[in-house]
């Protein structure tokens, strides 16, 4: 089941390529940037709201908390570097050398998590990290 949530993700992370695109014409990339933000957290607080889950907040621990908080200061750079780059160059260049983040969450759970590299993942990884310099070249 977890990867019919992976392909709707790549979907939409394509329509956010495209979308944002044309978005960002003629708007400063930080501006659009903070748009979808507002977006997103209504989004995101509409669905917690939805299902009841607020109330699990309270059971997050110190731990929880300094992680998730890390996570979403390294998704909002993400993104404010993301729009950048899409209105500097091309989706279709940009988005590809985006995607090199598979390969270094690949390399990262690895040395962070302890997840084991198997061939097929360092196989996959070396492909992506690959195919990004053939796009950037």
């Amino acid at each position: 089941m977890w990867w019919i949530y992976a392909l709707l993700s790549a979907v939409f992370a394509a329509l956010t390529a495209i979308f944002a695109k044309i978005g960002i014409k003629n708007v400063n990339s930080d501006l659009a940037t903070a748009i979808r933000t507002v977006v997103i957290l209504f989004i995101a607080w509409g669905i917690v709201l939805f299902k009841g889950s607020a109330k699990q907040a309270q059971q997050l621990t110190p731990h929880n908390w300094v992680f998730l908080l890390l996570s979403g200061c390294a998704t909002g750079l993400s993104w404010i570097f993301y729009f950048k780059a899409l209105q500097l160059g091309e989706v279709s260049q940009v988005a590809p050398v985006d995607k090199l983040s598979v390969a270094l969450a690949i390399l990262l759970s690895a040395i962070f998590l302890g997840e084991p590299l198997t061939t097929k993942t360092l196989l996959g990884a070396g492909l992506i990290i690959g195919g990004t310099f053939v796009l950037i070249f």
